[in-house]
């Protein structure tokens, strides 16, 4: 039975993400799974992820890109649309160690300085005034809301 981490859940879930399009570049797939976790993966269980689904055959690689194959999608389909991300995260898992891939596909491997590289550029992206689409957007305060009806009603005729 192999061991199945909350991190491969995730990076499929980051995968799906941040490839809607096109196909992905790592460091788009490192911002998706900050956004849906909260932190950035380390190092080499991010490493592991890749290795680990691109056996499976739920990911691919494409000219350094990264995309869910048809397989992936299927199983990413078949996932509740409106669960939190504990209980997908949880559903995913449970998934992925029921999972027999029909053919071992080859592994993608990725040095630590690709990962490194990958991390490190989301970070300095994280940190620059620019605009990052896939963070979430600040709540407006609503402190400043006036209570009660301070709206003229029209006058009726």
């Amino acid at each position: 039975m192999r061991t199945i981490h909350d991190t491969d859940a995730i990076i499929l879930m980051a995968t799906l993400l941040s490839s809607k399009r096109r196909p992905a570049e790592l460091v788009e797939i490192v911002a998706a799974a900050d956004l849906i976790q909260g932190s950035v993966p380390f190092m080499e269980r991010l490493g592991d992820a890749i290795t680990l689904l691109s056996t499976f055959g739920l990911i691919a690689a494409t000219e350094g890109a990264y995309a869910l194959t048809p397989t992936g999608q299927e199983v990413m389909a078949k996932q509740p649309k409106k669960a939190a991300v504990d209980e997908l995260v949880i559903a995913l898992k449970s998934k992925l160690g029921a999972y027999r891939p029909k053919e071992e596909c080859p592994p993608i491997l990725l040095s630590n300085e690709q990962l490194g590289a990958a991390i490190r550029a989301h970070k300095t992206a994280r940190k620059a005034a620019g605009k990052n689409l896939l963070m979430p957007k600040p709540k407006a305060d609503r402190h400043f809301k006036a209570e009660g009806r301070w709206r003229r009603v029209p006058a009726t005729k």
